[in-house]
């Protein structure tokens, strides 16, 4: 782990000073993992989660595996959902940038995601159950250590380790990481590139006009 990287995570720590006056952000197992996982810098010392976020990928099971000997998904603690008051897509800025650093995904990448998921808002609910910023299903964001699902810190950093997590399995190739988030990387091995679902096809568009614009 670099000074940089450490630098980032505390900063995270700090900005998330506010979500609860009982609760410290080093007992977030979010926070633990994104700590532990540089320190080892050990890819599995991360969860992987193996299926999409959108709606396509909601149809299938949530996570088909963890990567732990003793943590499941069953047993993480349940979801808070206490909403946020409304913001500007700019007081995201700073969170996005420390994700962008710490995952290796670009910024505008990411704002094209949360724009095309959320419209960057922070309380949005798909009618899939999906949630928040980057738009998490309920399992998959306990399985990525979240526990409140709007809160903007750990939705975007989730949602952001999640892209890290597709684009490392599809060589960086933006299209199809986008396909596995949408839709879950089981279909996407399954068509051997991006599936023919108009969904998809039209969610990987958008996104990518966004991020090229």
């Amino acid at each position: 782990m670099n000074v940089n990287q450490l630098r980032i995570l505390m900063e995270l720590q700090a900005l998330q000073g506010f979500n609860s006056s009982k609760q410290t952000n080093t007992s977030n197992p979010l926070f633990q993992e994104l700590l532990a996982g540089l320190v080892s810098e050990s890819p599995s010392s991360s969860y992987q989660v193996t299926e999409g976020l959108g709606a396509v990928a909601s149809q299938e099971p949530y996570i088909s595996a963890l990567q732990t000997d003793t943590l499941t998904a069953a047993a993480l603690p349940p979801l808070k959902l206490t909403k946020f008051a409304e913001t500007s897509k700019s007081d995201f800025d700073d969170l996005i940038q420390k994700a962008s650093d710490l995952f290796n995904v670009p910024v505008n990448l990411i704002k094209s995601v949360i724009k095309q998921e959320s419209n960057f808002n922070p309380n949005a609910v798909s009618h899939a159950g999906a949630s928040g910023l980057m738009q998490l299903m309920p399992d998959t964001a306990k399985g990525l250590g979240v526990e409140n699902i709007f809160d903007p810190a750990e939705n975007i950093f989730a949602g952001v380790k999640y892209l890290r997590q597709m684009m490392d399995r599809y060589g960086d190739n933006i299209e199809l990481a986008l396909a596995a988030y949408n839709a879950g990387p089981g279909n996407v091995d399954k068509y051997g590139g991006v599936p023919p679902f108009r969904e998809t096809l039209n969610y990987i568009k958008k996104v990518t006009s966004s991020f090229m614009a």
